[in-house]
């Protein structure tokens, strides 16, 4: 594991989260939030690169995930509770503002937090999920479903449906299937197959990641099990009523989008890549830094670590310089 990280419990918006902790703790604090089917530890390198730079660095596992609670209903993984999670770790740090970056769902999370409390977030580093503006007309789950029944998030809906899915299988062979993915398109598996059966492991385990680091996270989500981390896609459809007041509202906190160019969803005219390299995003986000680092898939900050790790390090040196 990440040497002298720390691991503890904290109690915030009532309940307890798992915190991986590293570096002075009178410097900046820099909040990472993980996405799916991770934990604190897909930061691990950023962990060591920036509390090396002087920085306070804080990890959670994210509410319902590893060593974090994990309440049973989805109705408890809405982005309300999720970002009050999380500034319930700035008060206990009593920090004002923090810089936060997040990765997948952690990146929505980051969002959410910039449209909710940008007055907690000094910079904000978004990996692999952009800002969208929040269609009015159309529910996320009425969207998805145009994918058929074949896409993740689809099959990810119904309690219990993608966790008998996943339980035909042990939790090693689950967490290579996902971060080992190289595909870009939306992930849809053909009629009548489960996402997880569809999805293949590569004849080698790339370089950037070996077999005892997947045996981290599988040892977490044997113990945990994926009901937690399930229910955040569940929530997708309340998320879309708490941020009805928010229509239209411009993200203002000053930002960096990072994602590789062979994430998932990129293919294609109306992928992500086209939409972030466009007038859309940066009108949603006008104070925004945008770099798409070559050859890179979705689990950029592990796969990507030493790009990764200098663009967020330049963008938070910037930030300070400006203060």
């Amino acid at each position: 594991m990440t040497s002298s990280v720390i691991e503890k419990k904290i109690k915030t918006n009532g309940i307890w989260l798992n915190v991986a902790e590293k570096g002075d703790k009178e410097g900046p604090l820099v909040l990472l939030l993980h996405g799916f089917p991770e934990t604190w530890y897909s930061w691990r390198h950023q962990i060591d690169f920036l509390s090396s730079k002087g920085y306070h660095v804080v990890a959670p596992d994210l509410r319902g995930y590893a060593d974090s609670d994990s309440p049973p209903s989805h109705e408890s993984y809405t982005v309300s509770h999720l970002v009050a999670d999380v500034i319930g770790l700035l008060d206990h740090y009593g920090t004002a503002q923090a810089f936060v970056a997040g990765h997948d769902w952690g990146a929505i999370i980051g969002w959410c937090m910039c449209l909710f409390r940008p007055d907690r977030v000094k910079g904000y580093i978004s990996l692999s999920v952009p800002y969208t503006p929040r269609d009015p007309k159309l529910k996320p789950s009425d969207f998805f479903k145009s994918f058929g029944d074949g896409l993740y998030i689809s099959q990810f809906q119904k309690p219990g449906r993608a966790e008998a899915a996943f339980a035909k299988h042990d939790c090693l062979t689950v967490m290579k299937k996902f971060l080992l993915m190289t595909r870009t398109d939306y992930v849809v598996a053909p009629p009548g197959t489960e996402i997880i059966d569809h999805l293949e492991i590569p004849s080698t385990i790339p370089d950037w990641i070996t077999e005892e680091e997947i045996q981290v996270y599988a040892d977490k989500f044997q113990r945990s099990g994926f009901t937690g981390p399930l229910n955040y896609y569940r929530a997708m459809d309340l998320n879309w009523e708490i941020l009805a007041p928010w229509q239209d509202s411009k993200i203002l906190v000053p930002t960096k989008f990072i994602a590789g160019d062979k994430d998932i969803g990129n293919e294609g005219p109306n992928g992500t890549i086209e939409y972030v390299k466009g007038e859309m995003f940066k009108s949603a986000v006008p104070n925004l830094e945008v770099v798409v680092i070559e050859d890179g898939h979705h689990f950029i900050q592990q796969e990507k670590s030493q790009q990764v790790s200098q663009e967020i390090l330049c963008f938070l040196n910037k930030l300070s310089k400006s203060e």
